[in-house]
């Protein structure tokens, strides 16, 4: 990837078109913002394989950020994220400690992060 500077931040093209990065929300995706969602979208695609992969794939899955600290006296660093999936489907709830602790250990972000940043996941089972 390369990134070219702008008046307000950096852009790249990427195949499903042109992210813009900047400081302020104003003119493109803050920085905070795009390490939130690959950690959460991570988290979420490998708990959707693990739930297949364990026959009980979720009809749909949402993730809600329920909790972000950003540590204000260490340039707003990042230091917790809590992640909460909502499953839609036909899921055994007495296999879903295995599924979470497999979703933790297969997730790339959540592992680029693990020392770091402390990755919360909680879930609940809709019909």
């Amino acid at each position: 990837m390369k990134y070219s500077m702008t008046e307000h931040g950096f852009r790249t093209e990427t195949q499903f078109g042109t992210l813009d990065v900047s400081a302020n929300d104003e003119y493109g995706f803050r920085p905070y913002q795009l390490m939130v969602s690959s950690i959460a979208v991570c988290s979420g695609g490998v708990l959707r394989k693990v739930l297949d992969k364990m026959r009980m794939p979720a009809e749909d899955i949402t993730i809600e950020v329920k909790d972000l600290y950003r540590n204000p006296d260490e340039a707003d660093r990042i230091e917790r994220i809590h992640l909460h999936f909502t499953i839609k489907g036909d899921v055994n709830e007495s296999k879903m400690p295995r599924v979470m602790e497999l979703t933790k250990k297969n997730c790339s972000m959540v592992r680029s992060v693990e020392n770091s940043i402390d990755v919360k996941e909680t879930y609940e089972i809709t019909k």
